[in-house]
């Protein structure tokens, strides 16, 4: 029994995995093979990545050290282990990406003329113009906050950039900004005496994040950091005093979202009061410059009550997010970028054809970036405005901040359809973009469910119900990503247009379960979690041992994001120990170890990290000559399994299925951006005289060339309508000729 495999050495701590990814990440910024830009930016990825899990998981350990829960995780360390655990490596990893910023980046980008300067670098031209630009621009919004005795200490806001100050009163109440420089001991004997002084005082200015870190200065590709001009003119914020000091500071608080199930009787009103508490949560990590003289530091560390594992002395600029923006700022230079592409639209489903008749005829199996997502905007579009039309309802996780889906959503409703939108309004860090949404989706006249109490509503899932002329019909698009335009562009998912019937049934009690009080004794096809996908998931390992058992070949493939969940796991150990062969693809987290000696070797996993986010899920089982292959919103983690409503659905049609196994197969040859996991740490991979292949520039190419072949089909059809229409009514003869003679099997 798979049990015997639960012990804690079988098991990767899942904080410690994460940090592990996040050096993936980092990875990608050190690859000499991405271009410099590019580079730059997977350095800013990897700080808005801690960011976000220093404000969600070590928050969520913080609180269950604080209660002294002393339980363990399934690598058997407790929360406090866990705590100093991650901060250990992520004090390692800080010391990493500074080296990778000053030894690497910024010398590498000089090179190319691209240059952050320091305020010591400037020429006249340059200092004159910082000198405007902070008189005119930036002192008319700072604010000075002194902490004394009649002023607190200021509120330090969740990730804003910040600059602490000591100074003291001038006693000749001369110029607040001294221009001259004092040569090498002088200056630091007259540092140490004026730091000294009894009569030091405190005070704070917050870096306003209304302006671009980057202040773009006279000459080509020349910036400066926004606190470094800030620094420069601190005096005149202060007149009467003398500035001893400064440090740039920044402070990441907990920021989880925790609403309470007995607080769902209005949950909105709910997630609202929540979104304000959140803002004050506790101080997880401390990030202050380098060289910050003591006496600033300890006035931090005795206000924002941080101990010593939580405090980050930063030899850079603190807070690299800045870094995903200096692409976009920078002039010319296209060599230092990816290189452009435009992905592809199937005409059956553009705006130009009527995409139910094409759905109707066939499924269509999507895969952005590379096929466009417009393909998806459409179809909610066509059924916004087709009178055939009688009602839409659709599940909203995450949107972009100005959503096409919504206007179309609200337009549909205005012309007296049936709109229903679940909005989730518990989606982290989404939540008040969410709330907007759902409010302004009711004001259109939609019909808006906001979850379902003691769960989030993860599935991707939209359903049109359309009279057609031989009676109702269901359209659906399910998918295995958000329904957001913008990250469509660089996150890899996979989707899927069909009228199935029994899928569509599945889709019509999945929303009458998440509108009412149904609960559908079972599904035809779709699988739903909570239980339903833990429960199928495990059904097929167990289908796969027996086989493996009796002697025949069985495999199991997975492509996730993340795996944690304990039990999947030691299910995977025990198909793996009875011989099923299992190919693993997860891009981030990785609690599974695969050095055990009695998997004898049977579980390999890659983990791909590259242009594009990977984010499609894919389950596939093959054996006895026989293989199903199944797509999904979730993930092998507990809280997908168990705390989340979630979708996973087979692909049956042939063409279809054949690409969902052939983006799978693409996937495992990547032998690039491809690592291996060695044990519980991953690896590059050694191709030896293999040809490289790059999996995500595959896709491109094959986008490329399909919208290449579109173009030229639509010259020929403003060219030779006649001709063109002849020939391809005879290779689709041809064609239908060739399939029905290979028993349904595209050749």
């Amino acid at each position: 029994m798979y049990k015997d495999f639960y012990k804690a050495k079988n098991y990767v701590n899942r904080e410690l995995s994460w940090i592990g990814f996040n050096g993936r990440v980092l990875g990608e910024a050190t690859d000499k093979t991405n271009p410099l830009l590019e580079r730059a930016n997977f350095l800013g990825i990897t700080q808005s990545n801690v960011d976000e899990f220093f404000m969600v998981r070590v928050a969520s350990l913080h609180k269950l050290a604080a209660a002294n829960v002393t339980t363990t995780d399934a690598s058997g360390l407790t929360p406090e282990e866990q705590l100093n655990k991650v901060n250990e490596k992520e004090h390692e990893m800080v010391e990493e990406r500074y080296k990778i910023y000053n030894q690497q980046i910024i010398p590498e980008l000089a090179q190319h003329h691209i240059n952050i300067l320091s305020i010591g670098d400037l020429d006249a031209k340059q200092y004159e113009f910082v000198r405007r630009y902070f008189n005119d621009d930036l002192m008319p919004v700072l604010t000075p906050m002194a902490d004394d005795s009649s002023r607190p200490f200021p509120f330090i806001a969740n990730s804003s950039l910040n600059i602490a100050i000591s100074l003291r009163r001038d006693p000749n109440a001369k110029s607040a900004v001294k221009h001259e420089v004092l040569e090498g001991d002088q200056e630091v004997k007259r540092q140490e005496s004026e730091r000294d002084t009894p009569d030091m005082k405190f005070a704070t200015v917050r870096v306003p994040d209304i302006y671009k870190r980057l202040v773009r200065l006279p000459g080509e590709n020349n910036f400066i950091l926004l606190d470094d001009v800030i620094k420069e003119y601190l005096g005149l914020l202060f007149p009467g005093y003398e500035i001893l000091d400064t440090a740039t500071y920044r402070v990441m608080r907990d920021m989880d979202l925790d609403v309470a199930d007995e607080d769902t009787s209005d949950l909105l009103r709910a997630v609202k009061h929540q979104l304000r508490e959140r803002e004050h949560g506790e101080v997880m990590r401390l990030e202050v410059q380098h060289d910050i003289h003591p006496w600033l530091e300890e006035q931090l560390i005795d206000n924002l009550h941080v101990g010593e594992r939580s405090i980050y002395r930063i030899k850079g600029p603190v807070d690299l997010t800045f870094l995903k923006k200096l692409a976009g700022m920078v002039d010319g230079h296209d060599d230092l970028r990816f290189k452009p592409y435009k992905s592809y639209l199937n005409p059956a489903l553009d705006m130009e054809h009527n995409i139910f008749e094409a759905i109707r005829k066939k499924d269509y199996l999507v895969q952005h970036p590379y096929d466009d997502f417009a393909s998806v905007v459409n179809f909610i579009h066509q059924a916004a405005t087709d009178p055939a039309v009688l009602a839409i309802k659709m599940t909203l996780y995450r949107v972009s901040g100005n959503s096409p889906i919504i206007k179309y959503l609200g337009m549909a409703a205005q012309q007296g359809k049936q709109v229903t939108v679940l909005v989730e309004v518990k989606a982290r860090f989404d939540e008040q973009n969410n709330v907007r949404w759902a409010q302004r989706l009711e004001q259109m006249g939609c019909h808006v469910i906001y979850g379902l109490a003691g769960l989030k509503t993860h599935c991707k899932v939209a359903l049109v119900i359309r009279r057609d002329e031989d009676g109702l019909r269901r359209y659906m698009h399910l998918g295995t990503g958000n329904y957001n335009d913008v990250t469509a562009h660089f996150y890899t998912d996979l989707g899927m247009f069909t009228c199935d019937h029994d899928l569509g049934v599945d889709m019509t009690n999945l929303f009458n379960m998440l509108s009412g009080f149904a609960r559908p004794p079972y599904f035809n096809k779709l699988r739903v979690s909570p239980d339903g996908i833990r429960n199928f998931i495990n059904e097929k390992i167990d289908e796969q041992i027996e086989v493996a058992k009796s002697g025949s070949p069985a495999m199991i493939r997975m492509k996730m994001n993340s795996l944690s969940d304990k039990q999947i796991i030691a299910h995977l150990y025990e198909a793996a120990a009875a011989g099923v062969k299992i190919k693993l693809l997860v891009r981030g987290i990785t609690c599974l170890r695969n050095d055990l000696p009695e998997l004898h070797g049977n579980i390999e996993v890659h983990s791909i990290v590259g242009r594009f986010l990977e984010h499609s899920r894919i389950y596939h089982f093959v054996s006895d000559g026989q293989d199903g292959i199944f797509l999904a919103s979730a993930d092998m983690m507990t809280r997908n399994l168990n705390r989340r409503v979630e979708e996973l659905y087979p692909v049956t049609q042939a063409d279809t299925k054949a690409r969902a196994i052939e983006i799978f197969d693409k996937m495992w040859e990547d032998n690039v951006k491809a690592r291996v996991l060695v044990g519980d740490h991953y690896e590059p991979i050694d191709r030896g005289d293999q040809p490289a292949f790059n999996s995500q520039e595959y896709f491109v190419k094959r986008a490329t060339k399909l919208r290449k072949e579109h173009t030229k089909e639509q010259k020929a059809r403003r060219n030779f309508p006649g001709v063109f229409e002849t020939l391809t009514k005879h290779v689709s003869k041809l064609h239908l000729k060739e399939r029905d003679g290979n028993d349904g099997e595209d050749k």
